[in-house]
This record gives structure tokens, C-alpha cells and sequence, in this order.
């Protein structure tokens, strides 16, 4: 089992994060677990709350709240443009953390973008760009993983029209080569099988709906499949079935939708997000701050719940 536990960032306060942290601490009486900051947005979700000064004295009697300067309380739906540097800062305290080895893995609860970049000129598209770029500019893929299903989107928070230009040769390979990696060691599987979907309606059905299948991704998938078990390019509208999943252990897709539509209807309430090809191990819930139920005490915390499982399991494969 892995010695540190596992932080969890506090996300944006007038969301759902602190209640689906506390709700999910409820429900994982064993994982050793401590969330990073303002105690007092975590309280009143029905777990204890204590204040602790060393995630090395972070027990499973109490939520354990590493105190991080995020000013004013929490107010539900008013996302306040003081609070957005702290919620940033403690991104990087708990990438700090973990890459100290005083946490074994990061699971970060949900951000609001555009309040972000309102109160702390935050320039990133999302969690995973700006985790990337506190690692190291690292070379990274976003998955989503549910039981019945993993996807790995090739391009993610850009426009469609923009897809075609941005998804390269190169690009794809790493995306490739990033998930095979993370499915080995993350995931336990030792002989990946990823199936490619096409960019384009029915894999481009032969060139007669686009070109880049026949032009450039069936080469390089077919160059690649001997190494990394890739197969493709394959339609997406058929690749997502019952009978279809069977045939594969992660799913490339092309853009941000044609990934997130399959995993969302199959298990909305328990995807997890898992930034692949960091240099540490982070997860987070597959939704979003929820403003609209934020207070209300109707949180779902399946998808903490799960987020956190994944922590713990990645974490201790890592150590084994």
C-alpha cells in the first residue's frame, strides 16, 4: 500500500467540491485522504473537520484540512474574484506534495474556469494544461476511465473547426504512446490493445468524407499497432457498443466530444478524469462546480468517490 495519502484540492468553494469531498470521505472510512484549503468550506457537509499542519498526520477519524489562505466563506453559486489565487495556489501546493512524496497521488476537486481567469488572470484552458505546465511543460493526454470504458480525446478544449489543424502526426503518436504507457503501469493491463477512431463520419468511409484517415492516420496507426497494440482508424458511431468495448482496453478519439458523449452516457455519475503522462499521479471527478445545486446538499459523490479509489489503486501499483 502507498506510505503517503492522497491530497485533495478544495476546487472552487462556491461549487460542489467541498461537499462531495466530505460526502466522499464519509463513504472511504479507510483511505487516508487530506484536503487542501479553507477549513471552514468543508464544514457542514456532515464529516468532522480538522485542521492539520503535516499531511503526514492525516487520519481517518476526522477530514483532515491542511489550511490554505483562501479568504471569506463559501458562498454557493458566487463563485469571488479574492478567492481565485488561493484556489490556484493550491493546485500547486498539492503538485508540490506529491511530487515531495508527501502525498502519494493529487485528486483535485472541480475549478471554475472563467472565474478563474476573472480573479487570478489564470491563462490555461483547464486542470490539465496548467498541471502540465507546473510539472515541467510534461507531455500529457487527458483520460476518462469508468469500468466499462476508457477514452483518451487526441485534442481537448479547442473549437471543432480547429481540430483539423491541430491534430498532427505527431501529436497522435504521443497520445498514443503516452496511454499504452499509462495503461501498463496505472491500469495493470501488460498487452494494451487501443483502438483509433476516425476523424471523420465513418472513418472517412473510404475518402469520399474526408481524407486524413487514408491520407495520414491509418499509416501511422498501422506503423505503430506491432508496438503499442493500436488498431484503426474506426468509426466512431459503432465503436462505443457493449459487444465493440470487449475489443479494446482505452479508446483514442479525435476531439473533446467524440470522447466525453460515450463515457457520460455510459456511467455519468462515476467517470473519472486522469491526467496521463504526468510525472505523478492525478485524478478528479468527470463534472463540473455544479453552481446550480451548490448548498443544497443534492451533490452526487459517486464520481469523487471513484476519483479517489483510482488515486489509491494507481498509487499502490505504482508502489508494487
Amino acid at each position: 500500500m502507498a506510505k503517503s495519502p492522497i491530497a485533495v484540492t478544495c476546487g472552487e468553494p462556491a461549487g460542489i467540491g467541498p461537499e462531495v469531498v466530505a460526502k466522499a470521505w464519509n463513504l472511504l472510512p479507510e483511505l487516508r485522504l487530506f484536503a487542501i484549503g479553507n477549513p471552514s468550506h468543508f464544514a457542514g457537509h456532515g464529516a468532522p473537520v480538522e485542521v492539520i499542519s503535516d499531511p503526514s498526520k492525516a487520519h481517518s477519524r476526522a477530514l483532515c484540512v491542511l489550511s490554505h489562505d483562501i479568504p471569506g466563506p463559501a458562498v454557493p453559486g458566487q463563485p469571488q474574484a479574492a478567492q481565485a489565487p488561493g484556489i490556484v495556489s493550491a493546485i500547486a501546493r498539492g503538485v508540490d506534495l506529491v511530487e515531495s512524496g508527501a502525498a502519494s497521488a493529487l485528486c483535485t476537486a472541480p475549478i471554475h474556469k472563467k472565474a478563474l481567469k476573472d480573479g487570478a488572470d489564470f491563462p490555461h484552458p483547464g486542470h490539465t494544461e496548467y498541471l502540465a505546465a507546473l510539472s515541467g511543460e510534461a507531455e500529457v493526454a487527458m483520460m476518462l476511465a469508468c469500468p466499462e470504458l476508457r477514452v483518451v480525446p487526441a485534442t481537448i478544449h479547442i473549437p471543432l473547426r480547429e481540430v483539423p489543424e491541430a491534430l498532427t502526426p505527431d501529436l497522435l503518436e504521443a497520445v498514443l504512446r503516452i496511454t499504452h504507457h499509462a495503461l501498463r503501469q496505472d491500469f495493470g493491463v501488460d498487452a494494451p490493445r487501443i483502438a483509433v477512431a476516425g476523424l471523420n463520419p465513418h472513418a472517412g468511409e473510404g475518402g469520399a468524407i474526408g481524407d486524413e484517415e487514408l491520407r495520414w492516420i491509418r499509416p501511422l496507426v498501422a506503423r505503430l499497432a506491432p508496438e503499442l497494440g493500436c488498431f484503426g482508424p474506426l468509426s466512431a458511431d459503432t465503436l462505443f457498443h457493449a459487444d465493440a468495448r470487449k475489443g479494446f482496453d482505452a479508446a483514442i478519439c479525435m476531439y473533446h466530444d467524440q470522447a466525453l458523449i460515450p463515457i457520460k452516457t455510459i456511467d455519468f455519475a462515476g467517470g473519472v478524469n486522469v491526467t496521463l503522462g504526468l510525472p505523478f499521479i492525478r485524478t478528479s471527478p468527470d463534472h463540473g462546480t455544479a453552481f446550480d445545486i451548490a448548498g443544497t446538499g443534492q451533490a452526487d459523490p459517486t464520481s469523487m468517490v471513484a476519483a479517489l479509489e483510482l488515486a489509491r489503486d494507481m498509487a499502490e501499483r505504482r508502489v508494487d
